[in-house]
């Protein structure tokens, strides 16, 4: 009885396999933006972010769950749509400027949910407390500067 009861504790504690790299991955939670210029813009909302930094989608939500805006993203384009409003281009960090008010580095963004310390222009990541499921990144150039903060749901 007591092996088995070890057994089912090692087992809720083991971590799945990581996918392999360049297949998709998935997280969930809330992020919020805040950039220092002088609208003193600020930009929160429920995430699914969904793929990887090649190939995905990243769905923005309110607190009551209707969805605010979906961007996906694939080679050679990005589409974002709002409501009724459909948006492309051939950049996902314009698209991410317009949706949020500053360029977002999303393909660094999957390596750092990940624990990796993925190099992004201008941005500086703490990893620190992600094992407690919160990032925090700050873009100190070209300025304003920029702080994304994000907490996944468990």
């Amino acid at each position: 009885m007591a092996t088995g009861l070890a057994c089912l504790l090692l087992a809720a504690c083991a971590q799945p396999p990581r996918p392999a790299e360049g297949a998709s991955d998935h997280w969930s939670g809330r992020l919020a933006l805040q950039v220092d210029d002088a609208a003193a813009q600020s930009f929160s909302a429920g995430f699914e972010l969904k793929g990887n930094p090649e190939r995905g989608e990243l769905l923005l939500f309110t607190p009551l769950g209707s969805t605010l805006a979906l961007l996906e993203w694939a080679p050679g384009r990005a589409l974002l749509v709002q409501g009724q409003e459909r948006r492309e281009s051939s950049s996902l960090q314009a698209l991410t400027q317009e949706l949020t008010g500053s360029e977002l580095p999303i393909a660094a963004l999957f390596g750092w949910l990940k624990g990796e310390a993925v190099q992004a222009t201008g941005w500086q990541a703490d990893l620190s407390a992600l094992d407690q499921g919160r990032l925090a990144a700050t873009r100190h150039t070209p300025a304003p500067q920029a702080v994304l903060r994000i907490i996944l749901s468990l």
